[in-house]
């Protein structure tokens, strides 16, 4: 019997395209003979849709057409099932049941734990990491604190409030310049190069953390790293075993990695890799079809010390699945530093383990597998008592009883 594996993408998110592209790859190429593919589409207005046309790209430039074609359903326990229920109608039937979850999803509402929390609370196992590796792979400060604490190289960074620029702005910029510039000002918990600006001075930082401003209330100013090389390795695993990717590196004409070298092609504001398969289905590269050198020429040392690194850091975040790492390296002085983690990283950068002839469809077995072990692990914990203290509170009158207990129950 094949395992029903419901693929969860899109989302309230600035990177809900991009994730509707990593998803339709995976499902091209997940094992049809292992698994049963359930498409689970959830729109900018987070409702959520089941249906066979979700697996095709095509319908995704029309909504009405999702709407119209396909179920609107909620997924939640049944009976002892993880079922899709259609949300109108008079019979409000079960349109299916899924086994296990797999969240193909980037950014803020979906990769940052949200999604994940509800799923653990529901019970269903899924794939990819907890809540808390899940919030601590998107938000970049927490990212950083602990793997400053674990003594990971990083560069220098400071964080604030929205609120902290606007009520003393003097205060942040000063506390900023202590980074000499050029500077780089992000978003805390976006991904995919979303509202980032490399800022040479003071005039460009303010320029910077108003951008940042419009996608986040959280904002991170790291420092620029000279002589830049960025390159990147995936990690597969959990916090017990780990195996890594290749390492490719990224090659742009900007000084970090754009929105538009990851997606957009020919300046015309197009997702870039797409490729006609027939007439109906339609497949992208996506960041497959960035500019790469893979494998990257790094000295074996050099290498050795990027694999060792990135296993560090994904078990300090308690990491599970396939998560992308990247690095900056100062070329002239041959100094390497971790930057951040991609927990659900586009295309669930399949390429980096295509180079060690781990294809696509084994990487998604691999992180299926590895969602079941997980799920198995937590079952096997204890998670609440059997013990009722609600029947001792009965016993001493209730909420009445409180009146004149005030201070005895901790």
């Amino acid at each position: 019997m094949s395992i029903r594996v419901g693929v969860i993408f899109g989302g309230e998110s600035v990177e809900h395209e991009v994730s509707i592209i990593s998803a339709i790859q995976a499902m091209n190429k997940m094992d049809e003979e292992k698994y049963e593919i359930i498409p689970i589409y959830i729109t900018k207005d987070r409702e959520w849709y089941t249906g066979e046309m979700l697996k095709e790209i095509d319908v995704y430039q029309d909504l009405n057409l999702i709407k119209k074609y396909s179920d609107n359903v909620v997924l939640y326990y049944k009976d002892g099932s993880y079922v899709l229920q259609k949300k109108k109608g008079l019979l409000k039937r079960t349109v299916k049941e899924i086994d296990i979850a797999f969240p193909i999803v980037h950014g803020t509402n979906v990769e940052d734990g949200v999604l994940q929390g509800y799923l653990q609370t529901i019970g269903i196992p899924f794939v990819g990491p907890n809540v808390y590796a899940a919030v601590a792979g998107q938000d970049k400060v927490i990212m950083k604190d602990i793997w400053k604490e674990a003594g990971l190289p990083m560069t220098d960074y400071v964080w604030f409030y929205d609120i902290d620029y606007k009520q003393n702005m003097e205060d942040v910029i000063k506390k900023i310049k202590k980074i000499k510039f050029p500077v780089i000002v992000k978003p805390a918990t976006t991904g995919s190069s979303v509202g980032i600006s490399v800022c040479e001075d003071e005039e460009s930082l303010k320029e910077g953390i108003e951008e940042a401003i419009q996608y986040d209330s959280k904002i991170i100013v790291e420092e620029m790293v000279e002589n830049l090389k960025e390159v990147n390795i995936a990690v597969m695993g959990s916090y017990e075993t780990q195996k890594v990717s290749e390492i490719e590196e990224v090659l742009s004409g900007n000084k970090f990695l754009t929105f538009d070298d990851k997606y957009v092609g020919n300046g015309k504001g197009k997702l870039k890799g797409f490729k006609k398969l027939g007439t109906s289905k339609m497949t992208s590269k996506g960041m497959a079809s960035a500019n790469r050198k893979l494998p990257a020429e790094l000295p074996k040392k050099q290498r050795e010390e990027i694999e060792e690194i990135a296993i560090k850091a994904f078990k300090a975040l308690g990491s599970s699945g396939n998560s992308r790492i990247d690095f900056l390296i100062d070329d002239k002085k041959n100094k390497v530093y971790i930057n951040e983690i991609n927990s659900i990283p586009g295309s669930l950068s399949f390429y980096l383990w295509d180079a060690k002839e781990i294809n696509f469809t084994q990487v998604l077995d691999d992180m299926i597998n590895i969602g079941i072990k997980d799920y198995k692990k937590r079952m096997s914990k204890t998670h609440s008592f059997a013990s009722n203290i609600l029947q001792g509170f009965a016993a001493h009158g209730g909420v009445k009883g409180m009146k004149g207990a005030k201070g005895k129950i901790r």
